[in-house]
């Protein structure tokens, strides 16, 4: 009999370990000694390896202890060995640090260099966020986060997300109060901001929130209506030049000023400054390099209404922006690419969605600049208000959606709230604990949602203490809110104002596992009891803390390869599960599998619905460029079929031979120019999805798999 060890490696069957590591256990001040116990159990877990057609795993000789102290009533013991094993598994890796960090700067860390495709790790300001993060991750292990939810975050039971950040009080996503710090002004590196005078400067000033705000948390920041906040400012830019010409026309031409035609000047002038300031936002927020080692993840939520006061200047601002990101900014090599930031979204709605709308010329030029350049991804007002009791808002970066909240006077509140964090539960690993039962995977889905709680109950008690001087950009000068120095952010932790998400991943292989079929076929029922009874869980949860619970479709930009290597590794090649070396985000359908994008759109829109804290979905698509018609009739079936989706095409560029088109991995998964054979990654500009942002900086062994997997929904 042989036994896995964690590190692949293989070792004879030695039951004497088991009854050493039981009776240190219960020798420890938490167990409960008890005569022959141990000698018990080790000859059972013998006598079940001795059956099986393959070696045991270390990982699963430790279930089953665990499982047979709780089965034989000596809780005590059991919970004693959990914290044995956490130490444990921890002395082993106490003295990896260094290692970690070294690994960094001679690029031998993959894992962590290829975390985020928008970290560049050859730069020293991105490494030095990298090495700051592997210390702080390596504190908060032994110092924050308990010996349960730790073992269950390295076996792979669950991902507490950035755990390199929990050290210090910083939270997730949010959606910034633009519109209160330009109207009301603000403070910047202790430097007052007046409201601006005019567009240009409001872009300026726009810009220099977003790098603070970036720097002050981790995850994105959306601005709920850029359109409409921005128009304002359009106008007075517009006032002043009106009066500037008026002038021109007395005191330089010498005639008597003509109102008509300074209206005219004054509206070309106007138009000249709008190109200029949203220029300034692109360049700005592309080249500008947080404290994150990163440019801003940075959401631009595109949404007015016909009757606005300022709606001509608001459509104005949509159209520069669509136009501008259809052009794209020059590389080093002088050629147009596709940049990544910030993300655009555009709001499908009744003046606009219809070919006979008064803004349809606005919606025809948002699906030409999606043909070519991915952006803007779309949200039908028609859909959202049906799930957030009518209201339209920004995701907070890519995905993370707020609940509707109403503050003292009984209006909806969006702007200046925020996520505390997420903790992710791996579903393929409870189907592949649960053996094809349906009744064994709920049984351990209780307990991980159990464990899952209380990490993210320890999120918030992280953060509860924190006062406004921990970011005085975000608590003191209106990007959340206005708090005096000192003042403690609890209360905005709590009664919903706050989200903390719940996520998920793999429905598609749980279903499998379970079924024996996706869950777009047979196991299309499992799927949704699945995420329905995460969806209760977090209702349930709600209620019970009155903090914000939220359930939400997780991204795993890296995840999806860490959770699927861990299991690969634990359970050995599963077909279709851990073979791929990649599990599936959230509810959505299998990259590799053929389904239209209408069929796509219908069947992920049912989980969209329950997955109100945070979802997308996406369909991939051709080059459209010569088709822009076919890309319009996709987007409006969007609004009448499902709340928020993008399109992924492709937009690639080699700068060894000048290839202009799209960039392929080849059988050694490596990403390889299709004209010269180049390999070279510093030599080849390559833009793909990652979850709901772009990525251009590479990617993980597994998400590369995932992307090269991924067909074509039409």
């Amino acid at each position: 009999m042989e036994v896995i060890k964690r590190n692949g490696t293989i070792a004879q069957f030695d039951k004497e370990k088991i009854i050493i590591a039981i009776e240190k256990a219960m020798n420890s001040f938490t167990g409960i000694y008890e005569e022959g116990l141990a000698l018990k159990i080790a000859n059972e877990i013998e006598e079940i390896a001795s059956k099986m057609d393959r070696a045991i795993t270390i990982h699963s000789i430790e279930d089953e202890v665990y499982y047979r102290l709780i089965k034989y009533g000596n809780l005590a013991t059991a919970k004693s060995y959990e914290s044995y094993r956490s130490v444990q598994e921890f002395k082993r890796k106490m003295n990896t640090i260094d290692n970690d960090v070294l690994g960094i700067l001679d690029k031998s860390n993959s894992e962590v260099i290829n975390e985020n495709s928008n970290k560049d790790a050859k730069i020293v300001s991105t490494q030095r966020d990298l090495i700051a993060g592997e210390v702080s991750k390596d504190i908060a292990r032994r110092k924050l986060i308990p010996a349960d939810i730790l073992l269950a975050h390295d076996t792979g039971a669950i991902h507490f997300h950035d755990m390199d950040y929990i050290m210090q009080p910083m939270f997730n996503c949010c959606l910034i109060n633009l519109e209160d710090m330009l109207t009301n002004g603000t403070v910047v590196n202790g430097k007052k901001i007046d409201s601006p005078k005019s567009f240009q400067v409001a872009c300026t000033v726009t810009t220099q929130i977003i790098a603070q705000v970036a720097s002050g948390q981790y995850g994105g920041q959306s601005i709920n209506g850029i359109d409409r906040i921005l128009a304002p400012f359009v106008r007075k830019s517009y006032n002043k030049y009106f009066e500037t010409s008026l002038i021109e026309q007395k005191e330089v031409y010498g005639i008597e000023p003509d109102i008509e035609k300074a209206k005219k000047i004054a509206w070309m002038r106007t138009k000249k400054e709008v190109k200029d300031g949203i220029q300034t936002i692109q360049y700005q927020i592309n080249t500008l390099m947080t404290t994150n080692g990163q440019a801003p993840f940075v959401t631009l939520f595109m949404h007015f209404l016909p009757g606005f006061e300022f709606e001509k200047e608001a459509a104005l601002i949509q159209q520069e922006i669509l136009e501008q990101r259809y052009q794209g900014i020059k590389n080093e090599a002088d050629v147009f690419v596709t940049p990544a930031f910030p993300k655009l979204i555009y709001v499908l709605d009744e003046h606009n969605v219809h070919p006979d709308s008064k803004y349809y010329y606005l919606t025809k030029l948002a699906a030409k600049c999606t043909a070519k350049r991915m952006y803007p991804d779309y949200v039908s007002a028609k859909k959202m208000k049906e799930l957030y009791e009518g209201n339209v808002f920004s995701p907070m970066g890519c995905r993370s959606f707020l609940a509707p909240w109403k503050d003292e006077n009984g209006d909806y509140k969006f702007d200046g709230r925020f996520n505390m964090g997420v903790v992710s539960l791996n579903l393929p690993q409870i189907a592949i604990l649960a053996n094809h039962s349906e009744e064994k995977f709920f049984e351990i889905l209780e307990k991980r949602l159990e464990l899952a709680k209380r990490a993210l109950l320890l999120r918030y008690d992280l953060l509860k203490n924190a006062t406004s001087d921990v970011s005085p950009i975000h608590w003191q000068y209106g990007a959340l809110t206005r708090l005096d120095k000192g003042e403690k952010i609890k209360p905005y932790l709590e009664n919903g104002y706050a989200t903390i998400s719940l996520g998920y991943i793999g429905i598609y292989e749980a279903s499998v596992l379970i079924t024996g079929k996706s869950h777009t076929e047979k196991g299309n029922d499992f799927a949704l009891k699945v995420v329905r009874r995460l969806r209760q869980a977090t209702d349930a949860w709600k209620k019970e803390t009155k903090l914000g619970f939220a359930l939400y479709g997780t991204p795993a930009e890296s995840l999806t390869h860490r959770f699927a290597s861990i299991d690969r590794r634990r359970f050995g090649e599963i077909k279709d599960v851990t073979d791929k070396g990649y599990y599936t985000n959230s509810y959505h359908v299998d990259v590799r599998e053929n389904i239209t994008v209408f069929d796509k759109f219908d069947f992920e829109s049912q989980f969209q619905e329950l997955s109100t804290g945070g979802m997308i979905s996406y369909a991939e698509i051709p080059n459209m460029n010569n088709n822009i018609e076919a890309v319009e009739t996709l987007v409006r079936y969007i609004y009448d079929h499902i709340m928020y989706a993008e399109f992924n095409t492709k937009s690639d560029y080699c700068h060894e031979c000048g290839f202009d088109g799209e960039i392929k991995v080849n059988e050694n998964n490596e990403w390889e120019c299709p004209n010269c054979h180049n390999t070279n990654k510093d030599k080849l500009t390559v833009i793909r999805r990652t979850c709901g942002y772009l990525g251009e900086n590479f990617w993980n062994e597994g998400r590369t798999k995932e992307i090269n997997a991924r067909v074509l929904h039409i």
